[in-house]
């Protein structure tokens, strides 16, 4: 009978008993705490401070153990992990007023483009245990692609720990600060640039005759395969795209490209000035 933990599992248990606090409790938070849950790493005491009380009551709802704050953020801000969940433009006046009830040893993690650590951390007084992270939705089911920055004076074990903890969004690896806005356009919205597309496939296979679990299954294995071909095929992207020889799109694909390459340039430069 095994008696001794390895370290991993002592760096998850230690880190299950940490606090979480969440000021914003929109989109992001909820899929944050649902992929906690799913993978059991949520801890006891969880806190969640927003303006909207409906926002909280949704939360409420579908976290029990969840406290939900409508009347500041001070409680949120005193945990051992507080994860800003603002929209870059209303930071500053939330961070600047919290900025004398964060912890010394807390960990701020930052879920905003925009706003750089060295920006976060003037508006909380110098503060500098700052962790960027850009999650995208699929982090729900613990499947997002999460690209994350560490603080440079963070402890080796403390960075560990916190990759340890972060593995239940997904994969989520460490990038260069500079290029987190990029992955903001392409990995945290790219789910949009499709999911309407591959729900109209579905739709479009029922009406053509097949059930709702035939349509689906034939979607969801068309798009992996397709995007296992890109990567496992060894051919050009011209190759790839030249195995299929009827495409009934064809002459709309130039409209589509120039919609991506006429909205997500300026989108990028704004999240980058």
């Amino acid at each position: 009978m095994r008696t001794e933990r390895t370290e991993t599992e002592n760096s998850v248990i230690a880190m299950n008993e940490k606090s979480l606090g969440f000021i914003g409790g929109g989109r992001i938070t909820m899929i944050l705490l649902s992929a906690l849950k799913k993978c059991g790493s949520l801890p006891a005491q969880v806190v969640v401070s927003d303006t909207n009380a409906d926002i909280l009551g949704k939360l409420q709802q579908r976290f029990p153990g969840v406290r939900t704050i409508a009347g500041g953020n001070v409680v949120a801000a005193q945990q051992d992990i507080v994860f800003i969940a603002l929209h870059p433009p209303s930071a500053g006046e939330v961070l600047k007023s919290i900025k004398d009830t964060i912890r010394k040893d807390a960990v701020v993690v930052s879920l905003m483009p925009k706003l750089t650590a060295a920006q976060i951390s003037g508006m909380l007084g110098g503060f500098s245990r700052i962790i960027r992270i850009i999650p995208n939705a699929a982090a729900i089911i613990g499947n997002g692609f999460n690209p994350v920055v560490y603080p440079a004076g963070f402890l080796p074990q403390e960075k560990k720990a916190m990759m340890q903890f972060f593995s239940a969004f997904g994969t989520c690896p460490e990038v260069a600060e500079g290029k987190l806005e990029a992955y903001a356009v392409i990995t945290a919205m790219g789910p949009t640039y499709l999911w309407f597309q591959l729900y109209e496939l579905e739709a479009l296979a029922r009406s053509f005759g097949m059930t709702q679990t035939e349509a689906a299954l034939a979607v969801r294995q068309m798009a992996e395969g397709t995007l296992q071909t890109m990567e496992g095929s060894g051919l050009a992207p011209e190759g790839v795209m030249d195995l299929v020889p009827v495409k009934p799109l064809g002459t709309d694909e130039a409209a589509i490209l120039a919609a991506y390459r006429e909205k997500l340039p300026g989108l990028y430069a704004k999240l980058k000035n």
